[in-house]
């Protein structure tokens, strides 16, 4: 099981490649085989799943009815830009252009661990949607951990 935390700031290269900062290299787990799937997140971030992380997400999916119009608006928006990506030599991964774009990602790039996935933003957006949350992380907390913790 992969495992990421932390925030990295990164730039994208001509090749449209990105490093893939040791920190986050070394809680991938050897299922992933140096192996990714990057595809559209949410608020304009890219998601970047290692392939046994992909696997699990993939089970959720294949379980999702296409009889129902949400489930399929899900499953075609999550595997349209869906790609599977290899880190090279030095640890890096090519960003397809159109995921690129999708989130408006120039040259500098912030990485965030979120556990079973890498989030990849715009530096400016993401600071834009933190500045943007209508409650404060202590709140959000109180109401989410707090209250699912009873003391």
């Amino acid at each position: 099981m992969s495992s990421f935390k932390g925030s990295f700031s990164h730039t994208v290269d001509a090749k449209s490649r990105v490093n893939i900062p040791a920190k986050l290299r070394k809680n991938l787990s050897r299922e992933a085989k140096d192996t990714f799937i990057v595809t559209r997140g949410f608020e304009s971030c890219l998601f970047l799943y290692p392939q046994d992380e992909w696997m699990k997400l993939e089970l959720t999916i294949r379980n999702l009815s296409s009889t129902n119009p949400q489930h399929r608006f899900m499953m075609r928006t999550l595997l349209e830009c869906a790609t599977e990506v290899e880190l090279d030599g030095q640890s890096r991964v090519m960003l397809p252009k159109e995921l690129l774009q999708f989130a408006k990602i120039e040259s500098e790039v912030r990485m965030i661990g979120v556990l079973d996935r890498i989030e990849i933003w715009n530096p400016n957006i993401y600071e834009k949607y933190k500045s943007e949350q209508k409650e404060s992380y202590e709140d959000v907390a109180s109401k989410i951990i707090l209250s699912s913790n009873p003391s």
